[in-house]
């Protein structure tokens, strides 16, 4: 079974048709970079040109860097125009794109489902966090492989900042930190949510899961299991792609 899946990012939009029976993508994925400002409209732009470079026609998930609720209305809006907030999101995006069926959700929860199954919290119960990093830290949480959605644990205070102004890949990039000097900002981070929630498993995702030997080796003092994500930067379009399969 084949649906879309797309997922917003504060630098980029994404997507691509996605074998729901192996969690893979069926083409090489396309993507377009995130406007600035990142509007409602602008936005949905990006995504149709997304979806339409395909000819795709049928059901789409979309995955949003916010809080939503009900499946379709934006709570937050930290890394893309405040404008979304209270924004019925899917009834946006499904205008957009002529009118197909299409399911909004968290995007950190997209790449959490996609890793929980396909990946690298397969067969994991008790406590699992899957943390993605890139322009902001998204989180989902699974207590026994059930979902805690819309947790948003990047937004948790460190040392007087948003976690995510400190230890996110874009902070990295943006103050020019060695891995070594980020790891020490993530470690510290893991330690401050452990300290909430004991989790038994971590799972690093974003982009920079492709890069973990480069900076997971330098966490240190964590009680729980650290991984990389298996699905790396693909997870957010494959959970996209399995939420628009339930409908939900």
């Amino acid at each position: 079974m084949q649906i879309f899946g797309v997922d917003i990012g504060g630098s980029g939009i994404k997507g691509a048709p996605v074998d729901l029976d192996r969690g893979d993508l069926t083409e090489e994925r396309f993507k377009v970079l995130t406007p600035h400002p990142a509007t409602p409209d602008g936005v949905a732009d990006g995504v149709k040109e997304v979806v339409g470079h395909f000819g795709w026609t049928g059901p789409v998930g979309i995955t949003f860097p916010g809080v939503v609720t009900g499946g379709s209305t934006i709570r937050t809006a930290a890394n893309v125009d405040k404008s979304w907030v209270d924004k019925d999101a899917r009834a946006l995006f499904s205008e957009r794109l002529d009118g197909l069926p299409v399911t909004v959700l968290n995007d950190a929860d997209a790449a959490g489902v996609a890793e929980m199954r396909f990946g690298a919290g397969r067969d994991r119960g008790g406590t699992v966090l899957v943390l993605t990093f890139g322009t902001g830290i998204g989180s989902a949480l699974f207590v026994d492989g059930v979902l805690v959605p819309n947790t948003e644990l990047g937004h948790l205070e460190l040392n007087g900042h948003d976690a995510e102004k400190r230890a996110s890949t874009k902070a990295k990039e943006d103050q020019q930190l060695t891995w070594e000097h980020w790891a020490r900002r993530v470690q510290k981070y893991l330690a401050h949510v452990e300290m909430l929630f004991s989790p038994e498993l971590y799972i690093i995702g974003g982009g920079v899961s492709r890069k973990a030997a480069k900076f997971l080796p330098h966490i240190e003092g964590i009680r729980a299991e650290i991984v990389p994500a298996q699905l790396q930067n693909n997870a957010g379009i494959v959970g996209a792609a399995m939420s628009a399969a339930k409908g939900e």
